[in-house]
């Protein structure tokens, strides 16, 4: 119990040093422009991976099942998050 406590608030942590980032580069370069709106969805995406990766830790029993699920989680949040980065989709009949 006290080892998934520690990974939980590592998890956490690590979400929230992720968030950071943007805020200190924030105050050295004008590129970084990143409203609350933006802040707040990072921390959800980031948390909620997190949290679903300790879920899968938790109830996964073999190793094969934790890998296939991580890469599945990894893959889904990082074309979530590339695409609400650039667009990397687009919309469907933005010529139209």
């Amino acid at each position: 119990m006290i080892t998934q406590n520690k990974r939980l608030a590592g998890i956490i942590l690590t979400a929230g040093l992720l968030l950071l980032v943007p805020l200190i580069a924030m105050q050295f370069t004008s590129e970084v422009k990143w409203t609350l709106s933006d802040f707040i969805v990072a921390g959800f995406l980031l948390f909620g991976a997190g949290l679903l990766l300790e879920l899968i830790m938790r109830r996964a029993k073999s190793l094969q099942s934790r890998l296939v699920l991580c890469v599945v989680l990894f893959v889904v949040f990082f074309l979530i998050w590339a695409e609400l980065a650039v667009g990397i989709f687009g919309t469907p009949f933005a010529g139209s």
